[in-house]
């Protein structure tokens, strides 16, 4: 019986853009069907879409990462974060690029192997949305 599941582990320095960075390991490890374990970290600055707008929010101040979570593919990323600031207020929204790390991010993804992860854009929802396929063979 084969594996089901593969691990990685990664660790970003500061001055490394979250997203893209994340997208060059999904490329270089040709991710299909990946997902955030576990993200602790900080950044510098942070750059969201908060739910339902159209335009991302950005801020220049020290964040700490509580949570990264989302699906991660050679076909497209989809991720959502959670910082909390220099007081713990709290903030989160879809990450976008031009999310710059502070002093590190240390990030376990996992991958199905059994599975595929595309996007297609759905009708219902006018987005590119999560179509999953099983891996032939």
């Amino acid at each position: 019986m084969s594996a089901t599941q593969q691990i990685f582990a990664l660790r970003l320095h500061p001055g490394h853009d979250l997203k893209k960075s994340l997208a060059a390991f999904v490329n270089e490890h040709q991710v299909q069907a990946g997902y955030i374990m576990s993200c602790v970290g900080s950044l510098s600055i942070c750059n969201l879409r908060y739910a339902g707008q159209t335009e991302g929010f950005t801020a220049a101040k020290k964040f700490e990462i509580l949570s990264l979570s989302g699906t991660l593919s050679m076909h497209g990323l989809h991720l959502h974060i959670a910082l909390a600031d220099d007081t713990g207020n709290v903030i989160g929204g879809h990450l976008l690029d031009g999310n710059t790390i502070y002093t590190t991010a240390e990030i376990i993804i996992g991958e199905a192997t059994q599975l595929r992860f595309t996007r297609a854009i759905d009708t219902t929802t006018g987005y590119t949305e999560l179509v999953v396929q099983n891996r032939e063979g």
